[in-house]
């Protein structure tokens, strides 16, 4: 693919985005969100890899499937209410509608099951992307339209997303597989926090990606796709191997790194609306997530063990973009916590 086409494709990618995140008309909306689907097919399916090309395509018929459902609800609640304003969803089919359509597009349980094999088809890059930047235009008309979905249903899918995303990542040996149930497990947490506190679905989000990122970028930078090439990473690149594995146990929200901060307040948040039985199952099915983090750190602590035999360092990588990137987002993701008190909403 032409560094022309490339560009094309990135730059429409970011357009439809935009465009879903600044609507307020439900056909702007949709427009936005159908553009962002075609613009990272071709990315997706660039390597011609049989993989790669069933990834993109089993990750069109779900957006597809999606969107029509956002297009339909949003018909119905235009024949009600004779209005087609994304803030003013009265409907009740229509909410119950749009609710199911948003969950397939983010990947919640249970419309979960296209996240983990698109993922495990789509290189490494595409990969943060998907789990990233496409994830904010679904969670922006979430977050437009958070007062007016089924509460039930989003408290539902959310605390069965976090017990997926837990138990599905246990017995993976591909890294992608386990990044993408810690998407889906990630995703819960928002869906349960976002009817009682859309602020906190928000902080949720934005640590999501600023802890996912560097994780991911770390991955790309010293070419590891599976747990057993975790092993290897220390001879590869010694600094990169300790500063992984905390990026990793803060994903997995262990004290007192960052990613314990969005779950601490969560946790808080339902303790004060009287909702201490979700909560406590919240709390103990983010335990499963823990389990596959740690192991996936032991890995990396065991090559950093001391050892009395003299082991030498293989070839280093040479710096490139995702170093760059890497150097910049890491230090928020496992230093934040002490802003706790600031973020409070």
């Amino acid at each position: 693919m032409s560094p022309m086409i490339t560009s094309i494709l990135i730059l429409s990618l970011a357009t439809g985005t935009i465009i879903t995140m600044a609507s307020f008309h439900w056909l702007l909306a949709w427009m936005g969100l159908e553009l962002n689907t075609l613009a990272i097919l071709p990315i997706i399916s660039k390597s011609h890899h049989p993989r790669a090309t069933e990834a993109s395509t089993k990750y069109f018929l779900t957006q597809a499937a999606a969107s029509a459902l956002i297009l339909f609800s949003s018909v119905m609640n235009a024949q009600a209410t004779g209005q087609w304003s994304i803030l003013q969803l009265e409907d009740p089919v229509a909410q119950t509608l749009l609710t199911m359509a948003l969950a397939m597009k983010l990947g919640l349980a249970p419309t979960h099951f296209w996240l983990p094999e698109v993922l495990q088809g789509a290189p490494f890059k595409i990969g943060l992307i998907i789990i990233t930047w496409q994830k904010l235009a679904p969670m922006a008309l979430l977050l437009l339209t958070w007062n007016q979905t089924s509460m039930l249903a989003l408290t539902m899918m959310g605390s069965l997303s976090v017990i997926v995303g837990g138990l599905g990542g246990l017995n993976q040996t591909q890294l992608r597989k386990i990044i993408a149930f810690s998407s889906i497990a990630h995703l819960g947490w928002m869906a349960t926090i976002i009817t009682k506190s859309n602020k906190l679905a928000l902080l949720n989000l934005t640590m999501y990606i600023l802890i996912s990122t560097p994780m991911m970028l770390s991955l790309i930078f010293s070419s590891t796709k599976t747990t057993q090439d975790l092993t290897t990473t220390w001879t590869t690149s010694p600094m990169l191997a300790p500063l992984t594995m905390m990026t990793l146990l803060s994903l997995g929200g262990l004290p007192p790194l960052s990613g314990f901060m969005p779950k601490w307040l969560t946790l808080e948040e339902l303790l004060t609306q009287n909702m201490a039985p979700l909560a406590t199952m919240l709390a103990m099915s983010t335990l499963l997530s823990l389990f596959f983090y740690l192991r996936l750190s032991y890995s990396l602590s065991v090559t950093m063990s001391p050892s009395p035999t003299k082991v030498s360092s293989k070839w280093r990588l040479k710096p490139n973009t995702s170093a760059l990137l890497l150097s910049i987002t890491l230090p928020p993701s496992i230093l934040a916590l002490p802003l706790t008190p600031l973020m409070k909403p």
